[in-house]
């Protein structure tokens, strides 16, 4: 792990860094915090590491929580190029959604091959991480995602015993999603947006019931779900606090 750039601002330190192709960034408390949480941000599609929703998020958990925070790009998004590919994904759901028809199997398609790619790049982020001394080998850690971020973090969550704890949101459901989230038995919570004309509200609540976990809450927005209120971090580090402590 490279760090290549380095800001600080209103008591958070933000770290960009390098991991072979990964492209990410380390936000920190100014003060010392040995051993703290570290929570991973998965973003949606289309976005990036630092989008600004995911920023808002990072640093509330760092100001508020005393948490530490990583976030990397998905493949072909961000500071990463897309594969030919990728490239057709997204030329095939721009097309679909200008002619207004289904893009159900696109999204499925896209968004597996995604997860699949991105979780041994999280868990190669994870030891690097662990291997930096201020972090350890013994801290915490949790997940938070949203829409892509979601499908990614329930791949890695579901095979990575290391996430003790996971908010999910706002997530498109396709059939894989079922299964993957039977293998999950940590305590999580699965948010919805209630007003959004681009994911069905109605599938989460089917995914809900699918997950092993016995501490799960169903949490109801209204919105769309770029949308996010002015209580939904509060909320992520009440029950990140909760789980994982400091």
């Amino acid at each position: 792990m490279h760090f290549i750039a380095q800001a600080s601002n209103n008591g958070v330190i933000e770290r960009e860094f390098r991991l072979g192709e990964i492209t990410g960034v380390l936000w920190s408390p100014e003060s010392h915090s040995e051993g703290a949480p570290l929570i991973l941000l998965g973003h949606s599609g289309g976005m990036h590491k630092k989008a600004p929703n995911l920023a808002t998020t990072a640093r509330h958990l760092v100001t508020q929580s005393g948490y530490r925070v990583a976030a990397i790009d998905a493949p072909g998004h961000g500071d990463r190029p897309r594969s030919d590919e990728d490239q057709r994904w997204a030329d095939a759901l721009h097309a679909a959604r200008a002619a207004g028809e289904p893009m159900d199997s696109i999204i499925a398609e896209y968004n597996t091959s995604l997860a699949e790619r991105a979780v041994p790049e999280w868990q190669a982020t994870l030891d690097a991480l662990q291997a930096l001394p201020e972090i350890g080998p013994d801290a915490p850690f949790g997940y938070g995602g949203v829409t892509l971020g979601t499908v990614i973090g329930m791949w890695l969550t579901a095979v990575e015993p290391r996430i003790q704890a996971a908010t999910f949101n706002s997530v498109f459901v396709f059939d894989a999603l079922f299964d993957i989230a039977r293998k999950i038995t940590v305590p999580l919570t699965l948010q919805v947006a209630w007003n959004d004309e681009e994911i069905d509200r109605r599938p989460s609540f089917d995914l809900f019931e699918a997950f092993a976990s016995e501490d799960k809450t169903l949490l109801a927005t209204p919105g769309r779900h770029n949308q996010m209120s002015k209580t939904q971090p509060d909320f992520a580090a009440a029950f990140l606090r909760h789980h994982l402590g400091r």
